[in-house]
């Protein structure tokens, strides 16, 4: 099994990475998680050969090969290529797309035309989950109610948990003292499930991976680099 980390653009004046992950499991399955923000949007600068089709392309992947996609929630630098992908599964936390179909989050509402995409297969899961062996998906609410991070198991590696916008940096893995951002939506559930999440990697020795930490991302293995 590898994993891939992609970046899928920039947060301008931050420098944070927008990330993707690619999953290539042992079994054949090929897992995305998240698909970026839509190239020419507003707040995030995908540079040319930053959006999810030409990353995977530079692997030798096509949006084709691609098994299943991870939704950790449904912002909009989340979702931006999901169009790409009609042949995958898509696997959310049930509660929150049952969320975002609500249309009660404007941001969610906003960038609906990218994830309610005709056609697209979304399958519902209700908090942790094994997806395929060596991938569980882990309920993490708080940033957005619904959110799910990933716990991937690798053979030489060893756990990777990519907390995604759960724990975006470093900086809040406290969870009593964390900076609560303004686009987190619930202040009690972040806390509880930053609090999971670190608990979680200590128990397992996984490496915490944060969705949008540009310090960190300068020191890990970006794609074509992958772990295993």
């Amino acid at each position: 099994m590898r994993l891939y980390l992609l970046r899928l653009g920039t947060i301008p004046g931050l420098g944070a990475p927008v990330p993707g992950y690619l999953i290539r499991a042992d079994d054949g399955a090929t897992v995305l998680v998240d698909t970026g923000a839509a190239p020419g949007g507003p707040q995030v600068l995908v540079e040319e050969g930053q959006d999810v089709v030409s990353c995977l392309a530079r692997l030798d992947v096509r949006p084709e090969d691609v098994t299943h996609v991870v939704c950790s929630h449904l912002d909009p630098d989340h979702v931006g290529g999901h169009a790409a992908f009609p042949g995958a599964e898509f696997v959310i936390q049930r509660a929150h797309l049952d969320l975002a179909r609500s249309g009660t989050v404007p941001r969610l509402a906003a960038c609906r035309p990218l994830w309610d995409v005709p056609g697209l297969e979304y399958t519902t899961v209700d908090g942790d989950t094994e997806l395929l062996p060596g991938i569980e998906l882990v309920a993490s609410g708080g940033h957005v109610p619904g959110h799910q991070s990933v716990l991937v198991r690798l053979p030489h590696t060893g756990p990777v948990l990519l907390a995604v916008d759960a724990i975006p940096m470093s900086a809040a893995l406290d969870a009593a003292r964390r900076p609560v951002l303004p686009f987190d939506l619930d202040e009690k559930e972040l806390r509880e499930s930053t609090r999971k999440l670190v608990e979680l990697a200590a128990a397992e020795g996984a490496l915490i991976v944060h969705g949008h930490d540009a310090e960190q991302w300068r020191t890990l293995r970006v794609a074509p680099a992958y772990y295993d």
